[in-house]
């Protein structure tokens, strides 16, 4: 299976890249000579893996029925100092919310996603230690 992206340089630092589902603004901060207009690069790797991850958890919860409010998912990542400059450590944080969170089922759900679904997530294994965190917030 294939995926195609095509890139357009729109001037300056700034660039529009298209995939299946829709397209998106890539630009560098002014220090280094773009504009600020959209996402950048490396932060976006952390962004595919939170979606990415976060695709199979939210179809899991379904699937397995699991009762929570929501969730969302935090990832620092960290850069090497030398050039290429690249992610070799990131760190993986799941927050759910709701009452009475079903933490077994949660984190069977989570650890499906990190080792057995996620194909992002392998891609980061290959060049970064990646730390996965669970975090349960109960309402009151």
């Amino acid at each position: 299976m294939s995926n195609i992206v095509k890139t357009v340089w729109k001037g300056d630092m700034t660039f529009e890249s298209t995939n299946p589902g829709g397209m998106i603004v890539m630009d560098a901060s002014k220090d280094i000579g773009g504009n600020d207009n959209g996402l950048r690069p490396k932060a976006m790797m952390l962004a595919s893996l939170a979606g990415c991850s976060g695709i199979d958890i939210a179809m899991l919860v379904k699937k397995m029925r699991v009762k929570l409010d929501t969730f969302d998912i935090d990832i620092t990542g960290e850069l090497t100092e030398e050039h290429p400059r690249y992610y070799d450590k990131v760190v993986v944080d799941y927050n759910f919310y709701g009452n009475e969170l079903d933490q077994t089922k949660i984190k069977r759900i989570v650890d499906l996603s990190v080792e057995k679904y996620c194909g992002v997530m392998e891609m980061f294994r290959r060049f970064a230690k990646v730390t996965v965190n669970i975090h349960y917030h109960e309402k009151e």
